[in-house]
């Protein structure tokens, strides 16, 4: 049970305009027919956003059942209008996705085109293409020469800084604490009697 309230927004299909329907259907298929078989395509990101979800169904179906199971072809048929993606489909990317525990493509924004119609563009990729990495591998740093003289630089700073200020906490309880003990000392002496009155 959330402690918190969630308002579910519902999602916007993507537009076709004067396509209608089945148009909508024949623009999907386009689009996992050519992400089977080029592995990476650049559609329009909401256009992405909405076939990512039956390619990623239709290869988990395949990874699940195989090429034996009716429905999965029936499924995979209906998808693929070139048969030779069928094939592909089973053979390449099958194998490829064996032992997949997360999703199997990747989508990415791309930045949006001026002059144009403003709409975001965005490429749909399957994981394991051959093509150069869209987010380059970012070389490890940190264990260059300046960047650890640079951390050991940072931690005896902070070392240094935490000794000051328990030191300063230390002085600054000193006093009083002494202060009190004298006064406690004071308080705990009796008055000095005064002489009896001599007659």
């Amino acid at each position: 049970m959330l402690r918190f309230r969630h308002y579910e927004t519902p999602r916007k299909l993507a537009l076709y305009p004067g396509a209608g329907q089945p148009g909508r259907i024949r623009r999907l298929k386009e689009l996992v027919s050519g992400l089977i078989r080029y592995e990476r395509v650049e559609p329009l990101w909401s256009h992405a956003d909405e076939a990512r979800q039956y390619i990623e169904r239709l290869i988990y179906l395949a990874v699940k059942n195989g090429d034996q199971h009716k429905e999965t072809m029936d499924i995979a048929n209906f998808w693929l209008e070139e048969k030779d993606l069928v094939h592909k489909l089973f053979k390449v990317l099958v194998p490829r996705y064996k032992g997949y525990k997360t999703c199997v493509t990747d989508l990415h924004k791309l930045a949006t085109r001026y002059p144009g119609s403003g709409a975001a563009l965005g490429v749909l990729e399957l994981r394991g293409n051959p093509y150069p990495p869209i987010i380059p591998h970012q070389r490890d740093m940190r264990y260059t020469l300046s960047n650890m003289l640079l951390s050991a630089a940072r931690h005896d700073f902070y070392a240094a800084k935490q000794t000051t200020a328990k030191t300063t906490a230390a002085a600054k309880q000193r006093p009083a604490t002494t202060s009190t003990t004298n006064s406690t000392k004071s308080s705990s002496v009796d008055p000095p009697s005064e002489p009896a009155d001599q007659r």
